[in-house]
């Protein structure tokens, strides 16, 4: 039987981005996601549900997302869960959270020109998280 461990979420930033490095030298970056679902109750009345995630993400793109991230910033990640035990105090701990593999830009630049973005800072991003696999970044729409 096939196995599928696919997330992708839209969602703000609960707090900054951690940022540390492991004893390799490879970034290591922590943040937490709240994503919000609107629904109608039976009574008619619009009520909010939230779901928090911790995310995780190591390499290059960790040091990305904590250099042009803060609390509150909206977020485009995909990954896959991953499960956590540890031993605290004598008890059993565990959690599910996000490693995130790739993430995207979204709303903030156009919206509030905050200048929090790669490219109003005046930096190259890295081209291959603004388009699909395999596209030419080069190439111009024909539409």
């Amino acid at each position: 039987m096939a196995n599928l461990n696919k997330v992708l979420l839209i969602g703000n930033m609960t707090r900054d981005p951690q940022l540390s490095y492991l004893p390799s030298q490879t970034p290591v970056v922590e943040f937490g996601m709240a994503m919000n679902r609107r629904y109608k109750k039976q009574d008619g009345q619009l009520a909010d549900d939230t779901c928090f995630v911790d995310c995780q993400m190591f390499g290059k793109r960790a040091e990305t997302v904590n250099k042009y991230f803060k609390k509150g910033d909206p977020i485009f990640i995909e990954g896959r869960l991953k499960y956590d035990s540890w031993e605290k105090d004598g008890k059993r701990q565990s959690r599910i959270r996000v490693f995130v593999e790739n993430f995207e830009f979204i709303g903030k630049s156009s919206q509030s020109g905050s200048g929090n973005t790669p490219q109003s800072q005046g930096g190259s991003p890295d081209t291959s998280m603004d388009a699909p696999y395999g596209a030419d970044v080069d190439d111009d729409i024909p539409f």
